[in-house]
């Protein structure tokens, strides 16, 4: 296949950036779309230009790094899948794609592709951590029961990895889902009642000191959340921050 490219070009966070036009041949349905900008980028360097600059490292929709606008969609075109398993035959030949960094104020773009995520770093510092003693005189798994329902509901609000996707995707740059899919994964369990209340205060304290935006209630973020992540967690996070809001 033949594409045509419109890729974000931004040398550092203070310059100012624009869309530049590429154009790659030989790429094949079976090719994921980093490989495809893998061959991209061999081409620049080979001409003696600057590589494009993203974020990679697993590519097994694990790590949630390789955060890319693919024609206006967070990773994409298809669904519950991260950029790195979207694949060429997504495409037909002579398509043109737009590629860009996630965009919202709370993302800062460093170079090209790549933004600063560590606002997602510092929520979860915030509050997202248990108390309990889990090295060195770990307690049997089997000592605290809880109830499968509740185990089911915090292991799939545990598995969000964090890529921002759910950001990208509301109008207003909210992290709603993200906090509070890791408010939920505590919450659910006997462990994480401890800081329950401390937990989802100071967690949503610091969504709002990074900016993000609030809620649009227009369902977007789960949609394009890779892991499907679902909104009945945004829902349970008001409750737990009404609850500790009323016991001061």
């Amino acid at each position: 296949m033949k594409i045509y490219l419109k890729i974000w070009r931004q040398k550092d966070a203070s310059s100012k950036g624009k869309m530049v036009d590429y154009t790659v041949e030989g790429i094949e349905g079976d090719m994921s779309f980093l490989e495809m900008l893998d061959i991209l980028n061999e081409e620049l360097i080979s001409q003696g230009e600057e590589p494009i600059e993203f974020d990679h490292d697993c590519r097994e929709g694990i790590c949630g790094t390789c955060s890319l606008q693919i024609n206006g969609r967070p990773h994409g075109p298809d669904t519950r899948i991260t950029a790195c398993q979207l694949h060429m035959r997504s495409f037909k030949d002579g398509d043109t794609i737009t590629i860009e960094p996630f965009r919202a104020k709370a993302f800062p773009v460093v170079k090209d592709l790549i933004i600063d995520r560590s606002a997602f770093d510092r929520i979860q510092q915030a509050g997202g951590y248990i108390s309990v003693n889990t090295s060195g005189n770990t307690v049997d798994a089997n000592a605290i029961p809880i109830e499968k329902d509740k185990a089911d509901h915090s292991f799939n609000a545990a598995t969000c990895i964090g890529c921002g996707a759910c950001v990208a995707a509301c109008k207003n740059a909210s992290a709603m889902l993200f906090t509070s899919a890791k408010v939920s994964q505590f919450a659910l369990l006997p462990q994480g009642r401890v800081e329950a209340a401390d937990r989802v205060l100071n967690m949503v304290r610091q969504m709002d000191i990074e900016g993000f935006g609030n809620c649009t209630n227009t369902g977007a973020c789960e949609v394009e959340c890779p892991k499907g992540i679902s909104l009945e967690n945004i829902a349970r996070m008001n409750r737990e921050y009404l609850s500790a809001s009323i016991k001061g």
